[in-house]
């Protein structure tokens, strides 16, 4: 039978940056799946050039546990590897490429237990659950969400296997991508005074931002499980300018908001949108067609499933351990909690300080473990949990 590491060698190999296709990848999964007697659907993006995948192992008429896991990962662009990134490496009880830890490790450990599970008697399905474009906001896996809103029984439980060095975690933070596109007027250099600098006002939105991220800090809400316990606001880039002679007319602002459950986003950017008005309003009588427009880019909620949930409880039987957490960063768990009730925790194998870095690795020890929870899974499904 074919082993976790040996699938997760397959996967490595399929350069599944977000930017390129992933139709190679899900055409293994589904071939190794169909290669059980196991069919799996396939949901393509409209272009044809990325795929979901959703496969039912076990009996149709009743919830089950779904192992959700995304196969997309980030670039290697600039990054010093001193191994090939998209080629296994096992040195050092690790092994090392593009994607081990975030997150094709679980990948390969969820598709190693699907392979079982065909050639056994469930009593209660497993559901594998493998999307795209996780990496640029959780955009691929709404169309299966979509799917499974009109299925006629949805999973009972859900395990996101993003690395949490198989801690149970319990929740993450929600998160809007947000893009400020600052107007102002231009003009010459000598006479900038009587133009209206656009990175003047980018800059003095950036000022208010991070006077919002300040009373947040002081005064908003706390959630101490998280390792920055309130909610973030965070500018990441600045835009524009064309030469140094000339006053910029136009500059852009990529901001996020990253918020704990107790919360509100839609809050903090209606103060955000009040800021920019003021801003906007102050320099009206010298350039009244300045302006700030602030547009989502993309979103998707928190995760915040309660410590004495029933799949908190389960989960943590598989793994033998006693202790939660919550993680820093975003998952589809939000999602599926959200969007189709389903309760969800996130569980898998490494740890994300190794994700996105070069020489990215996930210990083999946190494979093993992980096949062993699954292992323990497929007990329990066998015997109708």
């Amino acid at each position: 039978m074919t082993s976790s590491a040996e699938i997760l060698a397959r996967l490595i190999a399929f350069d599944t940056v977000s930017r390129n296709p992933n139709m190679d990848l899900m055409d293994y999964v589904r071939d190794a799946l169909a290669g059980v007697g196991v069919e799996a659907t396939i949901i393509p993006n409209e272009e044809g050039t990325k795929a979901n995948l959703l496969a039912t192992i076990g009996p149709s008429d009743r919830g089950g546990v779904m192992l959700s896991g995304h196969t997309d990962v980030v670039p290697v662009d600039g990054q010093d590897w001193s191994k090939p990134p998209f080629e296994l490496t096992e040195e050092n009880d690790r092994y090392y490429g593009r994607g081990t830890a975030d997150m094709k490790g679980f990948v390969a450990c969820a598709l190693a237990a699907g392979l079982k599970a065909a050639r056994r008697e469930l009593k209660t399905p497993l559901h594998l659950a493998f999307s795209y474009d996780e990496e640029i906001g959780c955009q691929g896996v709404r169309s299966m969400i979509d799917l499974l809103r009109e299925a006629p029984v949805r999973p009972a439980m859900c395990i996101v296997g993003e690395p949490t060095s198989l801690t149970v975690a319990t929740g993450h933070k929600g998160k809007i991508a947000l893009r400020a596109r600052c107007v102002g007027r231009e003009g010459h250099s000598a006479l900038a005074p009587l133009a209206m600098n656009a990175l003047h006002l980018g800059a003095d939105l950036i000022a208010e931002l991070r006077d919002v991220q300040a009373g947040l800090r002081d005064e908003g809400a706390q959630d101490g499980d998280y390792d920055v316990p309130y909610t973030t606001v965070h500018a990441a880039k600045i835009a524009g300018g064309v030469a140094l002679n000339i006053v910029p007319n136009l500059c852009e602002v990529d901001f996020e908001i990253r918020n704990v459950a107790e919360d509100d986003p839609q809050t903090i950017l209606a103060e955000i949108r009040a800021r920019a008005g003021r801003i906007v309003a102050g320099v009206a009588d010298h350039a009244p067609e300045a302006a700030i427009e602030i547009a989502e880019t993309f979103s998707y909620p928190g995760l915040n499933t309660s410590r004495s949930a029933d799949v908190v409880g389960f989960v943590k039987s598989l793994t033998g351990g006693n202790a939660t957490c919550k993680v820093a960063f975003g998952t589809e768990g939000g999602l599926f909690s959200q969007e189709l009730d389903v309760p969800t925790v996130v569980c898998g194998p490494g740890s994300m300080m190794q994700g996105h870095k070069p020489d990215e690795y996930v210990e083999v020890s946190q494979i093993e473990r992980c096949d062993a929870m699954l292992d323990t899974l497929l007990e329990r499904l066998e015997a109708g949990i």
